[in-house]
């Protein structure tokens, strides 16, 4: 049985890697817009909107990898009642950025496993995020020194990088942030027999 990433996200492989896991990736193949609209049209809370996601990507994956332990990932940002997705070019990162400003906001972070096209496990961790307040220059100097890899964080932002000069407080776990609850997947992952007790 293989260990199989269905992300082709740069960060949630670095995690797993730096945590000396064998894994393989493949990328899930799923239209997260239009499983997600429905939900949202529905009223589902942020938190199992990410679990859905993170449901859909693992089975998707194990459907094709029959035998193989699954993990499927997905991240939501809750803001003042609604949910931020990236943003699709630097201008919409810098109005983001800009609305932060001074205020919260959640990460919610989904984890599960699937094996043989069922889910057999779901985690969701939360973190809550304050920014500090900045001018309109700084957001237009982050985003200068930044770069293009704003637009791949729901955030607009890397907690890891120069992210962390947009921050007053937050109150979570690390992994969560980085859009994988890594202490809670480590421990399942120990219950499953993949890791050493």
């Amino acid at each position: 049985m293989s260990l199989v990433l269905a992300s082709g996200s740069r960060i949630r492989a670095e995690l797993l890697a730096n945590a000396g896991l064998a894994f393989e990736t493949d990328p899930a193949q799923v239209d997260e817009r239009a499983i997600e609209d429905p939900l949202l049209k529905a009223g589902f809370p942020p938190e199992d909107l990410a679990a859905i996601l993170a449901e859909a990507k693992a089975q998707d994956v194990s459907a094709r990898r029959p035998h193989d332990l699954v993990i499927g990932a997905d991240q939501i940002l809750a803001f003042e009642g609604g949910r931020r997705t990236k943003p699709d070019d630097m201008p919409a990162a810098r109005r983001q950025l800009l609305e932060f400003s001074g205020k919260s906001h959640e990460l919610l972070s989904a984890v599960v496993l699937a094996k043989d096209g069922e889910t057999i496990w779901r985690h969701v961790s939360v973190a809550r995020l304050t920014m500090r307040s900045y001018s309109p220059q700084f957001v237009g100097h982050y985003l200068a020194a930044a770069g293009d890899a704003v637009l791949s964080s729901v955030g607009a932002y890397q907690l890891e990088g120069l992210g962390i000069q947009l921050f007053e407080k937050i109150d979570g776990d690390y992994f969560t942030i980085l859009g994988l609850p890594l202490l809670p997947l480590l421990e399942e992952l120990r219950n499953q027999g993949m890791l050493e007790r």
